[in-house]
């Protein structure tokens, strides 16, 4: 199945942050610790040029500890960026940020001129949370589901930041499946959008290859069942999510096996590394290029 997502607000959206980005001085984007290539805007990649940019890997907590150090390196390869591993746990750490923002502009400090700063991330990725706890007081709505921040909003934080909150974008297009899933996977897509089963199989491919240690403390397993299928299945017996005749209930051990993923109670995982990045940019540039190909002969052809 392909997953394409096209909510009427996330057009207005993106053509705010069309307008407002020549006007700040830095972005700070809100990534999943997760998912940090999939759960980046690739519209804000191509328009921030030169604007320098922080980089929170949120839910750092929920993830492998050693692909956040990883993906940190990764990330500030780009010297216009700098990248922090971060959680809404931590309240102490997510109140350095506007210091963080000053490191970039010392001058700041003595002609006392604001740093305008656009913060921006996915839906359900807590920067509405991350919001509040740096301006002390409750400010932006939150939610545990995607697309909660709706307009734009103007805040004003200690360290002499101006802080432009803009409503939680997704991109109406996406090249990369694998991309798409993971978010899906995550919450960063409405979960209506695809099938529980879907996300659990997908996801359970994954953590069969990289994390079976974790599913087999988790799951109390001798082995770990070889294929997503009988993983769930074996999961749905020991849970006893079973049907009338003893049939696994499919749907609700999916939804039982996500959710436990996303509170991490399987362990901290990262469900994609820098490698899978350039190895994915790579199949997708020659897929659309093949498609591309195509569209033109079939335009020459009409033309012909």
């Amino acid at each position: 199945m392909n997953i394409n997502w096209f909510p009427g607000h996330m057009h207005k959206a993106q053509k705010e942050i069309r307008q407002l980005l020549p006007e700040v001085d830095l972005v700070i984007e809100v990534l999943d610790a997760r998912l940090p290539y999939s759960s980046q805007n690739p519209l804000l990649q191509k328009l921030r040029g030169q604007t320098p940019s922080i980089k929170l890997l949120n839910k750092s907590d929920l993830a492998d500890p050693e692909l956040n150090q990883l993906w940190i390196d990764e990330l500030q390869k780009d010297k216009t960026i700098k990248a922090y591993a971060v959680n809404t746990s931590d309240s102490g750490l997510i109140k350095q940020i506007p210091q963080w923002c000053l490191q970039w502009f010392p001058e700041r400090e003595v002609n006392k001129k604001p740093i305008q700063v656009m913060i921006m991330g996915i839906p359900n990725v807590g920067k509405s949370t991350i919001i509040n706890i740096m301006a002390e007081r409750t400010i932006a709505r939150t939610g545990n589901e995607a697309a909660v921040t709706k307009r734009q909003q103007r805040i004003k934080l200690p360290g002499n930041v101006i802080l432009h909150d803009t409503p939680g974008v997704l991109w109406p297009r996406f090249d990369n499946q694998n991309s798409a899933f993971r978010l899906a996977v995550t919450g960063g897509i409405k979960d209506h959008v695809v099938e529980a089963e879907d996300k659990a199989y997908f996801a359970a491919e994954y953590l069969i290859l990289n994390y079976a240690e974790l599913l087999k403390d988790r799951y109390s397993f001798d082995t770990v069942p070889p294929e997503p299928y009988e993983l769930l299945v074996a999961i749905g017996q020991q849970r006893g999510a079973l049907k009338a005749g003893g049939r696994v209930d499919l749907t609700r051990i999916a939804n039982l096996f996500l959710n436990e993923l996303r509170l991490g109670q399987i362990g901290r995982l990262t469900l994609e590394t820098p490698k899978m990045m350039y190895q994915e940019e790579a199949e997708v540039a020659e897929q659309l290029r093949i498609k591309a190909e195509k569209k033109a002969a079939r335009k020459a052809k009409f033309k012909g």
